[in-house]
């Protein structure tokens, strides 16, 4: 018998939730009929890696997403920040810090806002009450151009280079943005999973 206030979650991923989802409240596999976001690798983050993040005016691919295994959003959410920024869940004070983006049916969306919009849209056409996603942007702003990105990359010796490289192979083959494809063009890094 389920549960009063059990919610359909899904989570969205477009890097490393998808193939290292850790211990994150997901069900398998993860679909890829997501909504179209603007996705780029412009977040240089621990390790050296340059990440995927949503850019806003960067070009849309369409994104992944999993059913969360939880259908109580607190539990879902305290999972994903758990998962990307490496703490444990008892340290996590709020919930609603702005790193984790969360759309919940029913919720006022902010004028504007272009992102809540077509992950709401998305998330109404297929049933679901609410939707996951990590909401840490660039690392710079204005984000880094795609030349910086190269040049940054190119210029990474040893294990640095060798985790960079990694994060953007294992990428889904889906995540084809302008970036990815002059780092292809330059390093020959190409996704894994083609």
């Amino acid at each position: 018998m389920a549960q009063k206030n059990q919610m359909t979650i899904a989570c969205l991923g477009w890097g490393s939730l998808v193939w290292d989802p850790r211990g994150l409240l997901v069900r398998r596999p993860w679909f890829p009929d997501g909504p179209l976001l603007p996705v780029e690798f412009c977040r240089k983050s621990d390790g050296g890696r340059m990440t995927l993040v949503i850019v806003n005016g960067k070009f849309r691919v369409r994104a992944l997403w999993a059913l969360c295994s939880t259908g109580v959003l607190r539990d879902a959410i305290l999972s994903l920040r758990k998962r990307e920024l490496w703490g444990s869940a008892a340290s996590i004070v709020s919930v609603n810090d702005g790193q984790i983006g969360c759309w919940k049916r029913g919720s006022v969306i902010k004028k504007g806002d272009q992102i809540q919009t077509i992950i709401g849209k998305w998330a109404l056409s297929i049933g679901l009450d609410a939707v996951l996603w990590t909401a840490l942007g660039p690392t710079a702003s204005p984000a880094p151009s795609e030349q910086d990105v190269v040049s940054y990359l190119s210029g990474l010796k040893g294990k640095v280079r060798q985790d960079a490289r990694r994060y953007i192979r294992c990428a889904p083959s889906q995540i084809d943005t302008d970036y990815r494809r002059a780092i292809e063009k330059k390093l020959g890094w190409t996704p894994l999973d083609k």
